[in-house]
């Protein structure tokens, strides 16, 4: 049973790397661990459908962040700060991934629009990398790093959830611990994620890369000129209506009332006139539809392998020969962490599972609380990076694909993978056997 956690990613990922569609290697990967668990063909898809429910609140969210997403693009904030990255950044290519990584650490926890505002800022920008001969690889990798690193580090937005359901499945499996130790607790795992993207920009990615020859893109603003846009009253308005967004988002923790929110000032400030809310909404489930059906197959992915038992047999053959040696320890667990989170595509969705399993481990072993907190946080964070099911992935390839020259596995998921969770597990091995 332990081999089926391992077997049914191992497909999902073979597939995907022979360029399967992501939500059919997702549903034959489900479909596979419940024919190794015992169950009929017929059981495992009721299973994955009974799953994805569970990830109906996420999906909500990002179809609301999408439209929130559009509102604001209708504005054209955006536009301004497309056109200010053309202007001082044509030519410097460094400086343009560094930036494009923070730009994108701003939509965790600053304007928590998390993975939507890609298909709004990336796409005008595809010309300018192909004018730069930007490889788009690496800014895949700098997408990733935003979307990824500041709900690791900061506990406030998309990071105030991540934390506190770190917090949450440890204090429920029997472990002390308070909220600043959670944050303490993933600096070091953090700074790996820094490390894996200096080595993207400044090494892997530096090189000029020719753009590929034209093919008939997806969005049809890509090859339009951006007109020039001054900053005026309804941007200000637009502003208030983010701050009003993320701070109803912070009160209350849920994302869809944060989104809601948004787009509900926007249209009483009538910065979006009423009449185009209809439409504004409709391209914001146009542009987040796909994102969010993958999120749901995969979310009834883990409830198969987990509603089989084949989880909980994967972490105890594990512990079974773990011993008491604590580097062994937290090297395995950390493997663990990665092969479920692939299999899931989601920190968030993963840290409940190995909380449960990791902190009777953990204390047995003897590792501190900060300990057990950099492995549990660490281990929910490896794999999302380079995961085909994962939104740290479909996001940035949603943006870098709109004119059709980048591919979701070999240019995202590929590049991903290698430069955060190689770091990441080293940093976050380290932080289990240091703090």
């Amino acid at each position: 049973m332990e081999w089926v956690v391992i077997v049914s990613v191992l497909v999902m990922t073979l597939l995907s790397l022979l360029r399967v569609n992501v939500i059919i290697s997702v549903i034959i990967a489900a479909v596979a661990a419940g024919l190794m668990a015992g169950l009929n063909v017929i059981e495992a898809i009721e299973m994955l459908v009974n799953g994805m429910g569970e990830q109906a609140n996420t999906a909500l969210s990002y179809i609301l962040l999408g439209a929130f997403a559009v509102a604001i693009s209708y504005t054209g904030i955006t536009t301004i700060l497309v056109n200010y990255l053309i202007k001082i950044l044509t030519g410097k290519k460094t400086m343009l991934l560094l930036a494009i990584a923070g730009v994108a650490s701003l939509s965790q926890n600053a304007v928590p629009v998390h993975i939507a505002f890609i298909p709004i800022l990336i796409p005008p920008l595809l010309k300018l990398f192909d004018k730069m001969r930007v490889d788009r690889r690496g800014v895949a990798v700098a997408l990733t790093f935003g979307l990824k690193a500041p709900y690791i580090l900061i506990p406030a937005g998309f990071g105030l959830i991540f934390h506190r359901t770190i917090y949450d499945g440890m204090v429920q499996s029997g472990a002390t611990i308070t909220m600043g130790e959670v944050a303490k607790s993933m600096i070091i795992p953090a700074l790996g994620m820094v490390v894996g993207l200096f080595i993207a920009i400044f090494i892997t990615y530096r090189k000029d890369k020719e753009p590929k020859s034209d093919v008939a893109g997806t969005a049809a603003f890509v090859n339009q000129d951006l007109e020039e846009v001054s900053f005026n009253i309804k941007h200000v308005l637009t502003i208030i209506a983010i701050l009003g967004a993320l701070v109803v988002q912070i009160i209350t923790g849920n994302l869809i009332l944060g989104a809601l929110t948004g787009l509900l000032l926007m249209v009483l400030f009538f910065v979006v006139p009423f009449s185009k809310s209809d439409k504004i909404v409709a391209d914001g489930v146009s542009m987040m539809s796909s994102i969010a059906f993958v999120m749901l197959v995969a979310s009834g992915f883990a409830n198969v392998i987990k509603e089989t038992g084949a989880v909980d047999a994967l972490v105890e053959a594990s512990s079974g020969f773990l011993g008491d040696n604590k580097a062994i320890i937290s090297f395995v667990l950390l493997v663990v962490g990665l092969v479920i989170t692939m299999g899931i595509g989601s920190s968030f969705g993963t840290i409940p599972i190995v909380a449960a399993l990791f902190v009777p481990i953990c204390l047995a072993a003897g590792f501190s609380p900060l300990a057990t907190a950099a492995l549990i946080g660490t281990a929910g964070a490896l794999g999302d990076a380079g995961s085909p099911a994962s939104d740290s992935t479909l996001g940035p390839t949603s943006g870098l694909n709109a004119d059709g020259k980048h591919n979701h596995i070999w240019d995202t998921c590929v590049p991903t993978f290698i430069h955060f969770n190689i770091p990441l597990f080293i940093f976050g091995w380290a932080a289990s056997l240091f703090l």
